[in-house]
């Protein structure tokens, strides 16, 4: 009886049909990136700001001021090592103990408002609501007054994004695997504009962070699925190519950001504008067959062999009737365990090195990210920047790992972004220049970093664990996206240089212990636990029975 890899040569690997459902995707890639970093637009920090009490409210009114006169006769003077443009931020004067009277702010004068008080001396309050924003757009930050004591909700507002790709990836993989690629994909699909929708018009900060919470669900589900269906109808040789083509992708998506944001002047329209797209994605229900791979496991051969007919017709190809009944490798126990990663030394070593390095590639890339939003500088050529330096990596990814192999490119992309996080944590401010390319060159290393570790992962796992092994790690992924936003803004908080310090220490940690890794270039799939543990040996060459590359269903 044929394998399922037999009948998609005879039909055809990448053809025609491939190459039109390819780039179909990979669109999914550029809506998945927007939705990933778009909280640094979202969110933009307000240049000024200041806190407005009621009765300064009243006056303001009641005099005529402009927004300046107002922040500069009723915002308290700077204190202590605070910038002047910053002062009355998180306090203001209680301009309402000005006397016993219920119109207090009549006695106010317009002039000089703190002459009411004796040494022009008013007590000073905390902030608890009432900022008034001097900008031309609006974000989520002024939306909901996301400053001062409320400023760890900005966090919140990624690390729960994160916390939905979390759970997608586990509660949506496994509905792919047991309903269908297609059908998680397309109720995905849904799920991300409809969810998108409901933020864009959240009538207060509990509904927005639940829905961006549902929102990031469905989007892990959409870029899971497209990714998984993609792997499983091109040829085992061009899996490899694929997989690091669509991720060219989501950096186009990253170049295509700063570009809608600038056009468009308030948050919700950003959102929407990230939204609505995956509406349009619906319309692949016609175009975009089930996996004929899936459809096998689930013993529909019937349908699966019409898709690989369709498949073959599109392709000029003509599919035998010796194709009646097909087969496909079964990759997966019963129940596979997270002891089953660590019983052995080998297998041990290997789990927490990659646990590790996914976390730190989360981490250190989402940090680089959303940095952008808090450094000053123009904010959209700085964003465009990052990601067309972006665009490289894939290249050098390519160029490198069938030379050098994986494990040496690995270590290196996380040392060169960990060194280069260190020192543009020290350079002087004037040497922007020096600045600038150092940072670049730490964004292209940890984007190759990021963009390997799926494929060393993927390739030191046996067959049997390799689908779960995969996704267990790489669900530090997001967790390290929920710690990174709260690392980055609260540190910044302290010294804007810090995170840079602790991503740099993150990152030369990890390109060390991934040199601890056994190499995979020119060695079969491992398909037991004992091939992994021979690993690294002289008769690691001998793994495997044959040099495969496995069908993917992990999660990104």
């Amino acid at each position: 009886m044929p394998s399922f890899d037999e009948a998609l040569q005879r039909a055809g690997e990448f053809g025609r049909f491939q190459r039109r459902v390819f780039l179909l995707l990979c669109l999914t890639g550029v809506t998945f990136a927007f939705l990933f970093v778009g909280v640094v637009f979202l969110g933009t920090q307000p240049d000024h700001y200041w806190c407005r009490g009621p009765s300064a409210a009243a006056l303001a009114e009641r005099c005529g001021w402009s927004p300046e006169e107002e922040w500069n006769r009723t915002a308290p003077a700077s204190r202590g090592p605070e910038p002047p443009e910053r002062r009355g931020r998180c306090q203001r004067y209680l301009l309402e103990a000005a006397n016993d009277s219920a119109s207090a702010t009549s006695a106010l004068s317009c002039a000089d408002p703190l002459a009411a008080f004796p040494n022009r001396s008013a007590p000073l309050v905390p902030c608890r609501g009432g900022w008034r924003y001097a900008q031309a757009h609006s974000t989520i930050v002024s939306e909901f007054d996301l400053v001062c004591v409320n400023a760890w909700m900005l966090d919140l507002t990624q690390a729960i994004l994160n916390l939905g790709f979390l759970t997608g990836a586990f509660t949506l993989g496994y509905a792919a695997d047991r309903y269908g690629r297609i059908v998680i994909y397309l109720l995905s699909c849904l799920g991300v504009g409809v969810t998108g929708v409901v933020v864009a018009f959240a009538p207060n900060f509990p509904v927005f962070v639940i829905f961006r919470f549902l929102q990031g669900v469905f989007g892990k589900g959409t870029w899971m699925t497209c990714y998984v269906i993609v792997t499983e109808i091109v040829g085992s040789k061009q899996r490899r190519i694929v997989g690091i083509v669509i991720q060219m992708f989501f950096t186009l998506g990253i170049i295509i950001l700063p570009g809608i944001a600038y056009f468009i002047p308030n948050w919700q329209g950003i959102q929407l504008a990230i939204t609505l797209p995956s509406f349009l994605f619906l319309l692949y229900y016609w175009v975009v067959p089930e996996s004929p791979r899936w459809l096998i496991t689930r013993n529909k051969g019937d349908k699966a062999l019409q898709i690989l007919r369709r498949i073959a017709k599109c392709n000029g190809k003509y599919l035998s009737s010796n194709y009646s009944e097909i087969t496909v490798t079964d990759e997966e126990v019963s129940n596979p365990s997270f002891l089953d990663l660590v019983r052995t030394p080998q297998m041990r070593k290997c789990t927490l090195i990659l646990m590790f390095a996914w976390f730190t590639s989360a981490v250190v890339y989402q940090g680089l990210v959303m940095r952008l939003g808090i450094i000053g500088g123009n904010l959209y050529i700085d964003f465009f920047i990052s990601g067309v330096v972006e665009l490289p990596g894939a290249l050098l990814i390519l160029l490198t790992i069938e030379r050098l192999g994986r494990r040496l490119p690995f270590a290196a992309s996380n040392i060169v972004a960990g060194v280069a996080c260190l020192v543009t944590a020290f350079l002087p401010e004037g040497i922007a220049w020096l600045r600038t390319t150092v940072a670049t060159l730490g964004r292209l290393g940890i984007t190759m970093a990021f963009e390997i570790v799926y494929l060393v992962n993927s390739e030191l796992y046996p067959t049997t664990l390799r689908n779960f092994g995969v996704s267990l790690c790489s669900g530090l992924c997001d967790f390290g996206g929920i710690i990174a936003p709260f690392l980055l803004f609260r540190l910044a908080a302290v010294w804007l240089e810090l995170p840079l310090i602790i991503f740099g220490i993150l990152a030369s940690i990890c390109g060390g212990l991934v040199m601890l890794l056994p190499e995979t270039k020119g060695i079969a799939l491992p398909e037991t636990v004992d091939d992994v543990e021979k690993l690294g040996s002289p008769h690691s060459c001998k793994c495997g029975r044959n040099k495969k590359t496995p069908v993917s269903r992990s999660h990104l």
